[in-house]
């Protein structure tokens, strides 16, 4: 009976391609639980199809005419908020729009191949159909209400755009201590806020984004001119220091292992976990044998489950594992689900996170066994 009342999610396909639309559409309207309800071909259109149709969900182009769809965006947050999930280009200048619609509200996004956009969008058919559905089923938060833009996170970035670089770029030793993060849909956002709380000093640091390729670097770059820290995106073989971030490279795996008293970055381009590549499980798996009792972990935000079985392993550990709440949570999926496995030791706003990281770097937690 829940089958027959469940309600139909209502998609407005926003493109300025109509081949683009045309596949879009019928991707969508294989699920059963989604119909698209009409398509526009630029922002204009998409602006009179809002009010005409009332769609739940708005899928949108980064690059159009007339009006570029990070523009539309900014105007539609803020006056008739919505679930909307980006459609950009594996492009560089296409990750930048896409991460800037992220940071303005989009619930996540999708990357379209440059070739062969037929198959290539087919294979993305599942991915956009369950962000879709997330989409429908998340709170929207208006323009300024996004969990990464509360004022702890904007604080936390103002003294190290003139004082920090000099400073972050003095750590040359090797670090005891290591910081790692996991997250997904909302999680650059996230991440950009804890990252942006630590200071020059703080413990290396270790990512994993579900992110594709191009916008790992990008989104490294983006976070690197904010932060007191150095944030970039790994390499092989590099040893990880303090006051340094690594980000997992778009479409590879990142571990974590250990050469003597030295940490190392390990990229791997093996089959994806939970489907994912990056994977949060092969992150965490790694920093559990290679640090064990002197890592600490969060896991942001995200949907699936990615990195909870990895959390409990780092746990079990000895390792510190903090998950972010479901009120600051874009989505609660990862976390959640590291919940339900006993694998956190504690559930943080998004604010807290960066102070509950550097507490236990510093060994002023006292925790159970």
């Amino acid at each position: 009976m829940s089958e027959t009342t469940t309600p139909i999610i209502k998609v407005l396909v926003v493109d300025d391609s109509a081949l683009i639309r045309k596949l879009l559409t019928a991707m969508l309207n294989e699920a059963p639980d989604i119909e698209v309800v009409g398509t526009a071909g630029d922002p204009y259109i998409a602006r009179e199809r809002i009010k005409q149709l009332k769609p739940d969900v708005l899928t949108l182009d980064v690059e159009m005419p007339r009006m570029d769809g990070v523009t539309f965006l900014r105007n539609l947050m803020r006056l008739h908020p919505m679930p909307v999930v980006m459609v950009s280009s594996l492009t560089e200048k296409g990750a930048d729009v896409t991460l800037d619609a992220l940071a303005l509200g989009a619930f996540d996004f999708v990357s379209k191949p440059k070739l062969d956009v037929q198959s290539g969008l087919a294979l993305l058919a599942d991915e956009l159909r369950d962000k879709v559905r997330a989409a429908a089923r998340t709170p929207v938060r208006p323009l300024g209400q996004q969990p990464g833009a509360s004022p702890r996170g904007t604080a936390a970035r103002g003294p190290s755009t003139s004082a920090s670089p000099p400073a972050r770029r003095r750590h040359l030793r090797t670090t005891d201590r290591l910081i790692a993060i996991g997250a997904s849909t909302g999680g650059t956002e996230a991440i950009r806020e804890v990252l942006c709380a630590l200071p020059p000093d703080a413990p290396g640091v270790v990512i994993a984004q579900h992110i594709p390729p191009r916008f790992s670097a990008a989104f490294a770059k983006r976070v690197d001119s904010l932060a007191a820290i150095r944030v970039k995106e790994a390499e092989d073989g590099e040893v990880i220091l303090p006051g340094h971030a690594y980000v997992a490279p778009g479409g590879h795996h990142l571990r974590v292992r250990r050469s003597g008293g030295r940490y190392l970055c390990q990229i791997g381009d093996d089959a994806p976990v939970n489907r994912h590549r990056p994977s949060v499980d092969v992150l965490f798996d790694s920093l559990a044998e290679a640090a064990g009792p002197n890592a600490c972990a969060a896991l942001l935000t995200g949907m699936g489950a990615d990195g909870a079985r990895g959390l409990l392993g780092l746990r079990e550990a000895g390792a510190l594992t903090l998950v972010q709440d479901q009120a600051t949570s874009v989505v609660w999926g990862m976390p959640g689900e590291a919940v339900k496995l006993g694998a956190a030791e504690a559930v943080l706003p998004l604010a807290g996170i960066a102070q509950a990281l550097l507490a236990h770097s510093d060994e002023r937690v006292t925790r159970s066994a």
